[in-house]
């Protein structure tokens, strides 16, 4: 198993953060890049992995990540709930930072405008934070110091455009169908929704959208928002699209109330456990997912960070994709599930993996891109 001073040799990669804040025992040139990293000792290093809510089963998978890899490195984690409050997150992980052991921090921001504020408290602290999925597009690595290791998503119009092309092939271009976006403020409900827009306008015109409501990534609120809309639209409703499948299944539920969960189809990205029983078990017509991991996610992000702290990914070595990155999604039907179920039964042997092979050379989500996604036209 090749050790992280291995990885150095073998990979080449980058930190950045913003530069705003003068480090203790760094110097930083008028662009922001760093010309010094001094490691940490592990000792003196903590985990945080910060999450937008503990309900939402995606985010319980990123805890189940950041546990394995703690366990793995025999580092200890504190795991902090947003409880959906970007002001809950930010307080939360400055009282980690002001406890005095140096922070390697994942942090999937509960709106893309937390992340500067949480990014200069890090910075301020000495520690080291990779952002999983939100950040505002002008917040960027390479124009920043070291402390800002990497921004990290899976594509979100990737995800839009798979859902789209299931969905639509599934009404046979016709029909009604309602969106459950996420948050409003989230870079990744947006190029979801783009992506799911310019792939239906393209490939289904015949598939007209009802209405879009943003329901925060919660299933009660998606099963809310759905309600209203089915005694909005009634039959009108042939599909449905959630950003994620937390907010599809509070829309399934409020379809299985009155009897249609089997009538109606359902696309959304993530294929939770609950979503994967859904579609073995045939209670819900869910013709489309994406195949992505809160667990593959957080670790992947957790261990960027870490390394970064001990000194074994080195800042002036990361390739522009390895700061902002886009990691493998697939697309997933009800005939190829058992293709991608499969990872999900030793997620301590794949955390084993992800520390041999490294944070961006590990399958089934290897790093394929670079960021920022440009979002397609939905005119």
């Amino acid at each position: 198993m090749p050790r992280p001073s291995m990885l150095r040799r073998r990979t080449a990669l980058a930190v950045g953060a913003v530069a705003t804040l003068a480090l203790a025992g760094c110097t930083t040139t008028a662009s922001g890049s760093s010309t010094s990293q001094a490691p940490i000792a592990k000792d003196d290093i903590v985990l945080v992995a910060s999450v937008i809510n503990t309900t939402n089963p995606y985010m319980a998978s990123m805890i189940q990540g950041a546990q394995a890899l703690s366990k793995k490195l025999d580092v200890p984690l504190q795991i902090v709930d947003s409880e959906g409050s970007s002001q809950t997150e930010i307080s939360k992980i400055q009282a980690i930072l002001a406890q005095g052991k140096k922070v390697a921090l994942m942090v999937n921001t509960v709106a893309s405008s937390d992340a500067p504020t949480i990014v200069n408290a890090v910075k301020a602290a000495g520690g080291y934070v990779t952002i999983y999925w939100n950040k505002p597009d002008n917040l960027e690595p390479k124009t920043s110091g070291n402390k800002f290791v990497s921004f990290q998503k899976y594509s979100g119009v990737e995800s839009g455009k798979c859902n789209a092309d299931k969905l639509g092939a599934a009404l046979d271009n016709k029909g009604g169908v309602i969106m459950l976006p996420g948050v409003q403020d989230s870079t990744t409900s947006q190029t979801r929704v783009a992506g799911f827009k310019a792939e239906m306008k393209a490939k289904y015109p015949g598939v007209k959208i009802l209405e879009e409501v943003p329901s925060n990534w919660d299933p009660q609120l998606g099963f809310k928002n759905t309600q209203s809309m089915i005694a909005k639209y009634g039959d009108q409703i042939s599909g449905v699209w959630a950003a994620d499948d937390a907010m599809m299944l509070g829309a399934i539920q409020a379809f299985q109330q009155k009897g249609l969960a089997k009538k109606v189809a359902f696309a959304s990205d993530g294929l939770y456990p609950p979503t994967i029983k859904l579609m073995q078990d045939g209670d819900a017509n869910i013709v489309g997912e994406t195949f992505h991991r809160g667990y593959m996610a957080a670790a992947t992000g957790l261990y960027t960070s870490y390394l970064a702290a001990t000194g074994d990914l080195k800042v002036a070595d990361m390739t522009p994709a390895q700061r902002d990155g886009l990691f493998k999604l697939s697309c997933v039907s009800p005939e190829t599930l058992s293709d991608y179920t499969k990872w999900d039964d030793d997620i301590d042997g794949w955390v084993d993996q992800l520390v041999e092979k490294g944070p961006f050379d590990t399958e089934p989500a290897p790093l394929v891109g670079q960021g920022p996604e440009k979002l397609p036209s939905t005119d």
